[in-house]
């Protein structure tokens, strides 16, 4: 069944309206008519069945009954990735969202092939923002991740429970234990960022830094992962570690 957001909370028997774009999609693409059922989570993170109930002007819903469940990670994770060419930031937000990723934050790397102007930033934004928008509604989540751009630099100082690099040296090296630890050091309800480079992967001075700040420089199995590629593997570890065991 087809799942909106809306930013306002809701109880039963309240009719609401929907937003342009939603009901463009709802009414035009979807060709719902009165009466038809759709899933809203509202911003306090409860999902209701909701009717049609005109569509006429605008599209109306009531919502007929709560149906919440459970479905995001217990702990807060957020990916931390330099900037990649191509749709490879879309495809990132795709996949981390449907495996349960809650914030991203991009940044220019000193290997980053693809350099954003700043007079394109906003617009970048409101297309990932709508990326990650439209993943949540797919995989059903409960919340639309949050996605910005950030410098560098104020990563190094941002504030989480635990911090992972994942550095391909360290792969090459043999290193195998700090990603486990880093996982199993976890509880619900931390809050852990890791950080992946572009497709040119990260110069030792940044990685110096990353250490330096205290970053846990870890890595990801003895084969070398794409830039798209890693972020999922990190995903698919802790769902397995917080949600399959």
């Amino acid at each position: 069944m087809q799942r909106y957001f809306i930013d306002h909370p809701l109880t039963v028997n309240d009719e609401f309206q929907m937003a342009s774009d939603d009901s463009h999609h709802l009414v035009k693409v979807l060709r719902s008519s009165i009466g038809d059922e759709v899933e809203i989570v509202d911003s306090k993170r409860h999902v209701f069945l909701a009717k049609v109930v005109d569509i006429q002007t605008n599209t109306i819903l009531t919502a007929t009954k709560d149906i919440t469940k459970a479905v995001e990670l217990p702990i807060e994770v957020t990916i931390a990735c330099g900037i990649s060419k191509g749709d490879k930031n879309e495809q990132i937000i795709k996949r981390a969202t449907e495996l349960g990723a809650q914030h991203f934050l991009f940044f220019e790397s000193r290997y980053s092939v693809a350099k954003w102007a700043k007079s394109k930033t906003a617009r970048k934004l409101k297309r990932l923002g709508e990326v990650a928008k439209s993943a949540a509604e797919q995989a059903h989540r409960q919340m639309i991740p949050t996605v910005e751009i950030v410098e560098e630099s104020q990563l190094l100082e941002m504030d989480f429970d635990d911090r992972l690099v994942a550095y391909e040296e360290s792969a090459k090296q043999g290193e195998q234990s700090n990603f486990k630890k880093v996982i199993s050091n976890l509880a619900p309800g931390d809050r852990l960022v890791a950080v992946f480079g572009p497709e040119g992967g990260f110069s030792k001075e940044e990685v110096d830094k990353f250490a330096q700040s205290g970053f846990t420089l870890a890595g990801l199995g003895p084969r070398i992962l794409r830039a798209e590629t890693a972020p999922m593997y990190v995903m698919a570890t802790l769902s397995y570690q917080f949600e399959l065991r």
